[in-house]
């Protein structure tokens, strides 16, 4: 019996000592982040947020690409079709 409530109290003590050092992990993030941009009058955010010129280009590739891989296979569905359609 006092093994289990040894293991008990350990268990309850360790679940509260995580929260603590969780709680104290968050608190010291948030003092170590820059503040936000102050909202504007009109709900408009001070500095839009920005993505970098290479990171823009490199997803408007991707798209590109994908568009263009969608386009190869309709048209590869549409001469399956036609040549079903001529079979019969």
């Amino acid at each position: 019996m006092k093994w289990v409530l040894a293991a008990l109290a350990a268990g309850f003590i360790g679940q509260f000592g995580r929260s603590y050092a969780q709680h104290l992990m968050r608190r010291r993030k948030a003092r170590e982040q820059p503040p936000k941009a102050e909202l504007l009058q009109g709900g408009e955010s001070a500095e839009l947020p920005r993505q970098p010129e290479a990171q823009f280009d490199k997803e408007r590739l991707h798209a590109l690409a994908k568009m263009e891989k969608k386009r190869a296979k309709a048209e590869v569905k549409r001469q399956k079709k036609a040549q079903k359609a001529e079979e019969d």
